[in-house]
């Protein structure tokens, strides 16, 4: 909302000097957001007066144009010249060529002399155009930033304006007026007028408020005006569309005539397009009392006026000029001829006020907010008074509004007021509203006293009783918001000072910390980080191919996933049952820009749907939800376990002199998924896998306790080339979840130890389709309890090993934490452990 200083002047006590910025200072205590401060001066300043035309020579142009060589007075005659500058003429004449054509000898306009600039940064200056030196400008509406162009050059008299001549246009016009732009919550809706904001600031700064609304005459009724009837037989959840529908007659209007200058600014201060005398009206009496009005053609109106719901298949065009396909949750303005307006949202063309309207039909109406913004939403149609109704209108302004539209009309379209009046429904009743002795002490922490809260309540325009148990609170028609007692409590706080609540920190309950699956993800994703790779953020909304990808290991099976009602993307309009399509994008991405050795990283959510997708019933409203809802809502919603996965493409290292870098390869995918384990205490079964998204032979299963919670190692060729990222792109994703429930409760640090190592390698020859993975258990199990640890090393097949047959090489490492072990003990271990590799697989050392 934009407040023009001037205006709330007229009914708030601003002082003189006070700024846009010293009005949003004040009214930010009260709750009102500052926004922005709009001052015309910025960009309209210098030397623009008032001027009159003495002479004007036509001088048609080569190009067909035809152009003006004026001679213009800027001063009054027989006065000294008072304006100075670079090409003022002294003798206080201009000569000015003009373009536009709807002025003549003897109009007064609007001058800008050189060193005046207008919007956009527009400079004037003495300069040499179609032979002669032009020495200013004769301005139009748009040329100062004030209005459209509809007839060229503004002339003065038919504004109803004869000012002396070097009168200082900016005055004229009150552009050195500012306005302060505020923020209004939509729990605030009063704050959508003058009237509104003029009562907060007098609230704020403890002055005197003049209420408009108290200053209208309201006309009593001599007839039925405009006849109107309700019928809404279809209310949104009970509650009718209009509860009071307001019409006033004039007659004998000219809408030709000009808007007053005075209005124009205020208007334009305010953020409104002035447009023609009627229209500006009705936004002038919206703005200033929060009432959204609607002007008639009444000889366009056929019969009387009934606002309904609109039936299957209506159309209407707007004033917006366009044709909209109605809802039969619309309420509606009709007539005999159909929809003329949809309520409280925008009119229809076929009523509207045009150049030839005499008599006007003014509708001050209240309509219900839920319906209201049903239809804006619906239509994609916002407007003024659309803003005002979604957030509530003061019910009893209606007739005072319609008044205000009848005397302005009167006064300044030359119109006659006719005592006609229809007023459907009723004015509303006062909310009476108990507040309990001591409650918004014991719910704001302030001791508030029986003054303070009475001078409160009273401030919003409540009416205030002392009772026996506290206080009896009437609150006025204009807050809609204020219902129950907490509500009062709230406006208390809020008049009284946010800034006065004591700050008290809460005592953490004691014995409470992370969870144990809190700590666990912690830990693992500041691991991982800590071991190198990077942590990434990815969109789980994914495709349907992405998904029968990644989300299951055999091809050609259709994954269930989770749709979305409303995706970013249609592409994209499924919840992800893997992370790694999102990991895969980020690399692509950032492989795209140049950034080639990546090591990426994310813990996050998948969306695995279960026999039952959503729910079927809804739970009311108001009211708290029975177990047999709430037991069928948490069936509908699908299983959601924490994945971790990571993505590794290029090389661990940025290449240096003398210095080549490894490229990443499967065995260190299969090593972070080893690092996440062991973060967790926990060791990993791997074994030869087999996954659509990966490498038929570099695939790794990894299992704890015998489940399967994941895969690791480089993905499928077919698939990166399809991804355009580098061959030999690895990653690994686990069930995160799975792997921290099988994690011990207490992690126990191995043993320090100062016994020396002993070190045995042996090779061993088996069958081609063995997994060397199966045969490093065996060995690690035959080796017994000396054995510290044990790695494969090599893996040979060729010259000296016979077809069919591959050579695996470990390293043992055996200690004891009690003494040096003997060559003999160590050897004894070894023997063991390869007596044990050669009975299950038949392995023979080589």
């Amino acid at each position: 909302m934009r407040v023009p200083l001037s205006w709330l002047r007229d009914y708030a006590q601003v002082p003189a000097n006070a700024s846009a910025e010293d009005v949003m200072a004040d009214l930010v205590k009260v709750g009102l957001e500052e926004e922005d401060v709009h001052r015309p001066s910025d960009e309209l300043h210098g030397p623009i007066v008032v001027g009159q035309v003495l002479s004007l020579e036509k001088e048609p142009q080569k190009n067909g144009k035809t152009i003006n060589w004026c001679q213009v007075r800027v001063v009054p005659e027989g006065t000294g010249q008072t304006l100075t500058g670079d090409g003022i003429d002294p003798s206080g004449v201009q000569g000015i060529v003009c373009g536009a054509h709807n002025f003549e000898v003897g109009d007064k306009v609007v001058v800008t002399l050189p060193g005046a600039v207008l919007p956009g940064d527009f400079r004037i200056s003495p300069r040499k155009t179609y032979g002669h030196v032009s020495t200013g400008m004769i301005a139009s509406s748009r040329e100062l930033g004030i209005g459209e162009d509809h007839d060229g050059i503004i002339v003065l008299s038919r504004l109803g304006l004869d000012p002396e001549l070097g009168t200082d246009v900016l005055e004229l016009f009150g552009l050195k007026d500012q306005a302060a732009e505020i923020n209004v919550t939509p729990d605030r809706g009063y704050c959508f007028s003058i009237r509104g904001v003029a009562r907060e600031y007098a609230l704020a700064t403890g002055t005197e408020f003049t209420d408009p609304a108290a200053t209208i005459k309201l006309t009593q009724a001599a007839a039925e005006g405009h006849p109107v009837r309700v019928a809404d037989d279809a209310p949104i959840y009970g509650v009718p569309g209009c509860t009071r529908f307001v019409t006033r007659e004039v007659t004998g209007i000219d809408p030709a005539r000009p808007t007053p200058r005075w209005m124009a600014a205020r208007l334009s201060l305010a953020g409104v397009r002035s447009i023609s005398l009627p229209v500006d009206i009705s936004n002038y009496v919206m703005l200033e009392l929060g009432q959204p009005l609607h002007f008639y053609d009444a000889d366009k109106l056929a019969g009387p006026i009934v606002v309904r719901r609109a039936t299957a298949g209506e159309k209407l065009t707007t004033l917006d000029e366009k044709e909209r396909t109605l809802n039969t949750e619309d309420l509606l303005i009709t007539d005999d001829s159909g929809p003329i307006g949809i309520a409280g949202v925008m009119g229809g063309a076929s009523t509207e006020v045009g150049a030839a309207t005499t008599r006007v039909v003014i509708e001050a109406a209240n309509f219900e907010p839920v319906s209201i913004a049903r239809s804006r939403r619906r239509h994609k149609l916002p407007s003024e008074a659309s803003k005002r109704f979604e957030r509530g209108v003061d019910v009893n302004v209606a007739d005072v509004a319609a008044q205000r539209a009848v005397d302005l009309l009167v006064e300044l379209a030359g119109g006659t007021e006719t005592a006609n009046i229809t007023d459907y429904g009723n004015p509303a009743e006062p909310v009476s509203i108990l507040l309990p002795a001591g409650y918004a002490s014991s719910l704001v922490g302030i001791d508030y006293t029986e003054e303070q809260i009475i001078s409160a309540l009273e401030g919003i325009g409540g009416t205030v009783t002392a009772t026996g148990e506290g206080f009896e609170v009437i609150a006025p028609t204009w807050r809609p918001d204020l219902a129950i007692k907490q509500d009062l409590v709230e406006e208390v706080a809020r008049v009284i000072g946010y800034d006065q609540i004591p700050a008290t920190l809460p005592v953490a309950p004691p014995g409470r910390g992370l969870t144990r699956t809190q700590a666990q993800r912690r830990r693992l994703l500041q691991g991982l980080a800590d071991a190198g790779l990077t942590e990434v953020l990815a969109y789980p909304f994914v495709s349907a191919a992405q998904n029968n990808t990644f989300g299951t290991p055999e091809a050609g099976t259709e994954v269930p996933s989770v749709k979305l009602a409303n995706p970013i993307s249609s592409e994209y309009g499924l919840l992800r049952t893997s992370l790694l399509p999102g990991l895969l994008e980020i690399a692509r991405r950032n492989h795209g820009r140049g950034f080639r050795d990546l090591a990426l990283y994310e813990g996050g959510l998948v969306f695995l749907p279960g026999a039952q997708t959503g729910s079927k019933v809804l739970p009311p409203l108001g009211a708290k939800p029975s177990d047999e809802v709430l037991a069928e809502l948490r069936a509908g919603i699908p299983n959601q376990p924490w994945h971790l996965a990571a993505v590794l493409t290029g090389h661990e290292a940025a290449a240096g002199v003398g210095f080549t870098p490894r490229a990443w390869d499967w065995a260190d995918a299969l090593d972070v998924a080893r690092t996440a384990a062991g973060i967790l205490g926990s060791e990993l079964e791997i074994a030869q896998g087999k996954h659509q998204a990966f490498h038929p032979g570099r695939t790794a299963a990894l299992s704890v306790n015998g489940e399967l919670i994941g895969y690791a190692g480089e993905l499928h060729p077919q698939l990166l080339k399809d991804l355009d990222l580098p061959a030999r792109t690895v990653a690994m994703e686990l069930d995160g979840e799975a792997l921290m429930a099988a994690a011990p409760a207490v992690v126990v640090a191995e043993q320090m130890t100062t016994q020396p190592l002993a070190t045995q390698d042996v090779a061993l020859v088996v069958d081609e389709q063995v997994v060397a993975g199966d045969v490093l258990s065996a060995l690690r199990e035959g080796a017994g309890e000396l054995l510290e640890d044990i790695a494969l090393f090599d893996v040979y097949s060729g010259q000296g090993i016979e077809d069919g047959k591959k050579s695996l090489a470990f390293g043992l490492r055996f200690r004891a934490t009690d003494r040096t072990l003997t060559a003999d003990e160590a050897s004894e271990a070894r023997a063991a452990a390869v007596a044990v590799a050669a009975d299950r697989f038949g392995a023979v050392q080589r």
